[in-house]
């Protein structure tokens, strides 16, 4: 028999797409198996890079690198995680998902392995982009095993519960990294990844995922358009971390790295648009249903940053040690896993639109409380705003896939399209989310600075009281008057320093607000115009139910 011949398949059994598993009945311990193994998988695939964006303080120190060459590690991870998006979906379809689940498996315990003799930079990096790779994998390989978990009425919930797993590696990571830190330093952090990805593997050989349709899939031109795209959107990665740290005008290399990633963007999808078979279908990929969906994708993406770029680094700001902000990571971790359990609990196929209004909402209203923060706020007082917002961060996630794959159901050949474009819009839009935030933030911190320095001149009473007592401070430690003065100067220019970069984050954390508002205005509004010309925009419950086993 052809390996490439499609299987006779019962009804309830058929992959949905080339690609896919394909569903037999299962006992409910075999169910249950197949949970416990998709939420180990899509965790283990997460959180190697989140390990690794918790402890970028500690491993800078370890690294001796500095703060520019530390952001080439997440950097090196998206990279090559986007781009893998273009290869795997055809990959599995050829070759099937058993070699899929071995040979990436295998390849993520190995490069984990060799990241414990990872002693400079450079082999740091190289770890990272090879981790990017497998992590695209692993992220598709825990959704499918948490289909097979859950029976076909409820393959919806299944997506949800796939999708928004790996997105609590960060909130997980940030909890217990610090432990294992102490074990054996930062080899401790790929000690325990290591230990995930064996035990990862073990139980996916002893539970395997069952057999889905081969096909003849790859083409030579396919591997020219990864090339070039691959690079094209590495460099768009590399300028969007590193931007607001070597700055956008005044790094030459950004300059260069910007002009060469639109331009082999562009030849990639030239080559792909004129192609008579092509990975990715542009004309499509250009509808104004994909551009609206992708738009909506990297607006959400960027409010979700608030709290890696926002909270995390105001807490930091008023120096705030991993230890202080411990009971904020748990709340965090609370809020996310509440969103990803109501959002499967509540998923409606006629009512995609509503969960996307409601989780910008609480996102605005929590950006909104953290906007009159002061330097006397402490974790305790960001409990609600930051609960808000890891609640809404994964209460999105499902209905949003689910709007795209109902779109991919009429013609199969747009799946690598689709693939592609949510998890480029998933990783760009909170690449761009942090450098937008984190660009403003810098400029609103200068703004601030500036206005309050103008005003702090020794001739006023208050100043010249404020500089005296913080001379006199360290009266027992320095005997010079002209040392204690200048003491106290520099002491209220740290104070001031630090008042302006807390206006600077009330600043960022209002404009979080504003983007979550716009965006909830606009697809509200979409909403109620596809409600008013058509009765039939949302798939019907058998189609959407399918198409959860697509992704």
């Amino acid at each position: 028999m052809d390996h490439y011949a499609p299987r006779d398949w019962q009804p309830h059994e058929r992959p949905s797409l080339p690609g896919s598993p394909s569903t037999p009945l299962h006992s409910t311990p075999k169910r249950l198996a197949y949970a416990l193994v998709g939420l180990l998988v899509a965790l283990t695939g997460g959180l190697g890079n989140s390990l690794v964006i918790a402890n970028l303080p500690y491993l800078q120190g370890a690294l001796g690198a500095t703060t520019a060459e530390m952001a080439w590690l997440p950097a090196a991870y998206v990279m090559t995680n986007v781009s893998m998006n273009l290869l795997l979906v055809k990959f599995r379809q050829q070759f099937g998902l058993r070699a899929f689940t071995e040979v990436f498996l295998v390849l993520y315990a190995l490069v984990t392995f060799g990241h414990l003799f990872v002693n400079d930079l450079n082999s740091a990096i190289a770890v990272r982009a090879a981790h990017g790779m497998v992590g695209a994998a692993l992220s598709s390989l825990g959704l499918y095993y948490m289909i097979q978990a859950f029976p076909a009425k409820w393959r919806m919930k299944a997506l949800v519960l796939g999708l928004g797993t790996s997105q609590l590696a960060l909130p997980l990571a940030r909890l217990f990294s610090e432990d294992l830190l102490q074990i054996a330093e930062w080899r401790g952090l790929y000690l325990f990844e290591l230990g995930m990805a064996l035990l990862s593997l073990g139980c996916v050989f002893l539970l395997k995922l069952p057999p889905g349709d081969r096909f003849k899939t790859f083409e030579k031109l396919d591997f020219l358009t990864f090339a070039i795209l691959a690079s094209g959107v590495a460099l768009l990665c590399a300028v969007l971390s590193l931007g607001r740290i070597d700055w956008w005008l005044e790094a030459r290399w950004i300059g260069v790295a910007s002009a060469g990633s639109i331009a082999l963007i562009c030849a990639g999808l030239a080559i792909e648009h004129n192609r008579s078979n092509p990975m990715l279908m542009t004309r499509w990929l250009g509808s104004g249903v994909m551009i609206r969906l992708a738009l909506a994708v990297v607006l959400i993406r960027m409010v979700t940053s608030e709290q890696s770029t926002g909270a995390v680094g105001f807490m930091q700001t008023l120096n705030m040690s991993s230890q202080q902000l411990h009971s904020l990571y748990v709340v965090m971790m609370i809020g996310s896993i509440a969103g990803l359990v109501t959002s499967a609990l509540t998923i409606n196929p006629k009512h995609l639109f509503s969960p996307l209004i409601v989780s910008l909402a609480l996102m605005a209203v929590g950006s909104v409380i953290d906007s009159h923060s002061n330097n006397l706020t402490r974790p305790e007082n960001l409990y609600f705003s930051q609960f808000l917002l890891a609640f809404g961060s994964t209460f999105f996630l499902g209905p949003t896939m689910v709007l795209g794959t109902r779109n991919v159901l009429t013609n199969p050949r747009n799946l690598v399209s689709f693939s592609v474009l949510f998890g480029i819009c998933q990783n760009l839009g909170g690449l761009i989310g942090a450098a937008l935030l984190g660009t403003f933030q810098i400029v609103r911190e200068k703004f601030h600075s500036s206005n309050i320095v103008e005003h702090l001149v020794l001739t006023d009473p208050l100043v010249a009281a404020r500089v005296q007592s913080g001379g006199n401070a360290l009266g027992s430690v320095i005997a010079d008057p002209a040392l204690r003065n200048l003491q106290g100067i520099r002491s209220l220019a740290t104070a001031a320093t630090r008042e302006a970069n807390v206006l600077a984050y009330n600043d960022v954390f209002m404009l979080i607000a504003v983007i979550a508002v716009l965006t909830m205005i606009w697809i509200s509004i979409r909403a109620l115009w596809l409600m008013s010309t058509s009765k039939n925009v949302n798939p019907t419950p058998s189609d959407s139910t399918s198409g959860a086993t697509s992704s």
